[in-house]
């Protein structure tokens, strides 16, 4: 099953509902499973606010990239990977690390299928042409054209 065309343009209107939400000091209802990661552009050197799900693992917020390395939040870490985030309503500074590595990758998702059976097999079904349950092998095949991210909260960023 090959899936259809993916529409980006759904997912920005989305993420400008996210950013309102946080605006409107409605951050700790969607901050369990939105945050806003802060990057600064690769070119202009301006501030970008991107609302992404994420889960927490050990210490890292990991945060997937469906675009892999072409997400320009993505691109932007890979020139500064030193960035800002908020999650809830906790604000604090972190150092990004972007993986590409199959088997870290499909561990990744292995760990959002298990917390989020119904919403991540639905995306793993529409967005990438898979069953709701796939294999380790298709993790680690869909690994390589994306991407995830680990944000480490830095050391007394804290606000």
């Amino acid at each position: 099953m090959k899936p259809a065309a993916f529409d980006w343009t759904k997912i920005k209107n989305i993420q400008k509902i996210h950013r309102l939400l946080y605006a409107l000091g409605l951050g700790p209802l969607i901050g369990r499973i939105i945050l806003l990661l802060t990057t600064t552009g690769r070119r202009s050197g301006m501030r970008r606010v991107t609302p992404l799900q994420y889960e927490l693992i050990g210490t890292g917020y990991y945060v997937g990239a469906a675009r892999g390395l072409k997400a320009d939040w993505v691109r932007n870490i890979q020139t500064d990977p030193h960035v800002e985030v908020r999650v809830g309503a906790r604000h604090f500074f972190a150092n990004a690390e972007v993986v590409n590595d199959a088997s870290r990758f499909a561990d990744f998702l292995e760990v959002r299928l298990e917390r989020h059976p119904r919403m991540i097999g639905l995306i793993m079904e529409k967005a990438h042409g898979l069953s709701r349950h796939p294999t380790r092998e298709q993790l680690e095949e869909l690994a390589k054209t994306e991407a995830f991210v680990i944000l480490h909260p830095s050391k007394f960023s804290e606000n």
